[in-house]
């Protein structure tokens, strides 16, 4: 009997065989894309959650920009007072200014000596 063979070259009695070998196959990619799958799923869902921390850092940062700039132009203001106070005549409230910085400090140094 001459052997018959089907479209693909493979004998016709053999289609059993090499059916039985695709099964396996496919059933292997059916397991390898599922694990895939699984895969892409966690990294979506990892890269959301970076998104979301990502936004959330930003928010903080702009927010502490804000406080930053608010902080920035009152020392401004401060600092212009007393550029202000230290050319002006007012020697006599400068000398206030410094007994009452050396009674904070001696006062601090004793609560911390108290200890």
């Amino acid at each position: 009997l001459p052997a018959v063979f089907t479209g693909d070259g493979a004998a016709a009695g053999s289609y059993g065989y090499t059916n039985s070998g695709y099964s396996v196959y496919e059933e292997e990619n059916d397991r390898l894309t599922e694990s895939l799958r699984t895969k892409v799923s966690a990294i979506k869902s990892l890269s959301i959650e970076i998104g979301t921390e990502v936004k959330n850092q930003n928010k903080m940062l702009s927010e502490m920009e804000n406080d930053f700039d608010s902080t920035g132009g009152l020392l401004g203001a401060t600092m212009g007072r007393l550029r202000t106070l230290s050319r002006g005549s007012q020697t006599k409230l400068l000398c206030y200014m410094m007994l009452f910085s050396l009674f904070v400090f001696f006062v601090i140094y004793w609560i911390i000596k108290l200890r």
